[in-house]
């Protein structure tokens, strides 16, 4: 069952700086992470910090970006 979470105001800087494009320069063919990418590894790190499944994460309607819904790791 989902539960809801907080993010701080630096988690949540953490999130959108890792939905911007990345630009770059592909000397050898090396070719950077997506937005999309990044945003899963950010969500990924915070899920472990704060404890729950990031690939369950929702909005919650009519609340900030700060609050979500997702799985908890360790249900209590």
């Amino acid at each position: 069952m989902k539960q809801e979470f907080e993010m701080t105001e630096e988690d949540l800087e953490v999130i959108l700086d890792a939905c911007k494009p990345v630009p770059w320069f592909a000397p050898g063919g090396y070719w950077p992470k997506t937005p999309q990418e990044n945003a899963n590894t950010a969500w990924a790190q915070l899920g472990e910090k704060m404890g729950f499944d990031y690939d369950t994460v929702e909005p919650i309607p009519g609340k900030s970006q700060n609050f979500f819904l997702a799985i908890p790791l360790i249900q209590a």
